[in-house]
């Protein structure tokens, strides 16, 4: 008894020792916390209840005597754990040090005994030291101490490193122990996996949408100003004009329209290089608000076709149209205003036809 006695004047020094003022002033302790090893931290009941409602709830419990001492056990976790715990009541921090050897056992006190704010820094320091050997045992903890964030992260974590993580002990506890956590962390992987996925394909659709836009931006550059080697009618050829900003766009553009007006076989609908400028020039006029005025080809001719069938476009390529306008809003946000200016006064003028 005496060693506790001892060991208790030892800790009291210890835990108000954040500020010697305010040691001085504190009255004498009115509780004890009993550890796992038998050994008693004194402590002031109105701090512990002022900070913890679970401490609050057992502090006012009734005693069978009111002579009894208050006593409240704090069991399963190391003895300097506990006077951490019990440090950071009082002063409301704990060193960095502290956070290193009992973060986890830190973290598991202030679920148990509803302390948020001990909660938040212990989930953000063992998010920002977890490691292949600790992550399975950290996120073990986080499920159950209702820690999302931090669960979040050593999901990620096993996720992006299952290889390294899967031959380590912690893992191959999980698998023995706790089934239902692997096949969480499984199900997370694939669905983790799937959404890659997904994002590639939006990716790789919203290129072509742009590509698309870009091309129907070069065919209206080629009909109205004209481009190395195909213009508007009225324009002679020039050896000097130079390559415009998408010439790589509009070079490909240039030989399929030339291709298309000296096909021999498009009659039939057997040339796929013609099938594809059909298609663009069809889009167009999907996309085109200024149809008698606009001097691309065809581009009236399709709308008046259109009308005068009585055909409704299918979903799929209205939904073409909606993603191509779409992309060429978004590309043309990015443009300085008196560039969109410029392109919008352009988009109004145009030509009846091409040269080649």
């Amino acid at each position: 008894m005496e060693d506790n006695q001892t060991t208790s004047f030892n800790i009291s020094d210890d835990l108000y020792g954040y500020s010697s003022t305010t040691a001085r002033v504190l009255p004498e302790p009115d509780v004890h916390i009993i550890t796992s090893d038998a050994l008693r931290i004194p402590a002031h009941s109105s701090i512990l209840a002022s900070v913890s409602p679970v401490l609050e709830n057992i502090i006012d419990r009734p005693r069978k005597h009111r002579s009894s001492e208050r006593v409240i056990p704090i069991l399963g976790v190391p003895y300097d754990a506990v006077v951490s715990f019990v440090r950071f009541l009082y002063s409301s921090r704990s060193s960095e040090e502290e956070m290193e050897k009992y973060g986890i056992h830190l973290l598991a006190l202030s679920h148990v005994y509803l302390v948020p704010q001990l909660k938040q820094s212990c989930t953000k320091v063992l998010g920002e030291r977890l490691t292949m050997e600790n992550v399975v045992d950290v996120l073990q903890l986080a499920k159950m101490c209702d820690a999302p964030n931090l669960s979040l992260k050593c999901m990620k974590l096993v996720a992006n490193h299952f290889k390294a993580v899967e031959k380590t002990e912690g893992w191959k506890f999980l698998q023995d122990h706790d089934p239902w956590l692997e096949l969480d962390i499984l199900h997370f992987m694939d669905e983790a996996e799937s959404r890659k996925k997904r994002s590639r394909r939006l990716r790789e659709e919203q290129s072509l949408y742009l590509q698309l836009s870009e091309a129907m931006e070069c065919l209206e550059h080629i009909c109205t100003e004209g481009c190395t080697h195909v213009g508007p009618y009225e324009l002679e050829p020039t050896e000097k004009k130079g390559p415009c900003s998408k010439f790589s766009t509009c070079q490909g553009l240039q030989l399929s329209i030339r291709h298309f007006a000296t096909c021999t076989i498009r009659v039939n609908g057997g040339c796929l290089r013609c099938k594809r400028m059909w298609q663009l020039l069809r889009l167009h006029s999907s996309i085109c608000e200024h149809h008698d005025s606009c001097r691309v080809p065809l581009c009236r001719q399709f709308k008046l076709k259109m009308q005068q069938e009585n055909k409704k476009d299918d979903a799929r390529w209205k939904l073409l149209v909606r993603k191509v306008v779409s992309a060429k809003a978004i590309s043309s946000l990015s443009l300085p205003k008196r560039k969109r200016d410029d392109l919008h006064e352009t988009s109004n003028d145009g030509i009846r036809s091409f040269r080649l």
